[in-house]
């Protein structure tokens, strides 16, 4: 299965035309790892990597509506935390926008359907 799991990996890094070594420093684990992982050489992935995984490369099937709902607000959570410890100026500013987006289709009218 783990071998698998690794040829998507790699096949869905490949696609979006991030190297291995890129790749590994933003899962935060060294290339070898990774390199081990999409060989099928690795029996085991840590929980954390799996869910970096699956945010990065959306490996796992989605099942649901709300579970691509939940998917996409964990894959935001992420990128904002990414942004946030570069400049949290610009996170917060994104964050603020979002709020503000939110409560203005709330107290609009045209929701009702």
């Amino acid at each position: 299965m783990l071998r698998n799991l690794g040829q998507r990996i790699r096949l869905l890094r490949e696609q979006k035309g991030i190297s291995l070594n890129a790749f590994a420093k933003e899962l935060g684990v060294s290339s070898g790892y990774l390199s081990q992982l999409e060989t099928g050489k690795t029996d085991t992935i840590p929980l954390h990597i799996l869910d970096k995984l699956q945010l990065e490369l959306g490996i796992l099937p989605i099942e649901s509506q709300s579970d691509e709902i939940s998917q996409r607000f964990l894959s935001i959570r992420y990128q904002y935390e990414k942004i946030l410890n570069k400049n949290p100026e610009a996170a917060n500013y994104l964050l603020t926008t979002f709020e503000n987006g939110i409560q203005f289709f709330l107290m609009n009218k045209k929701l009702e359907r």
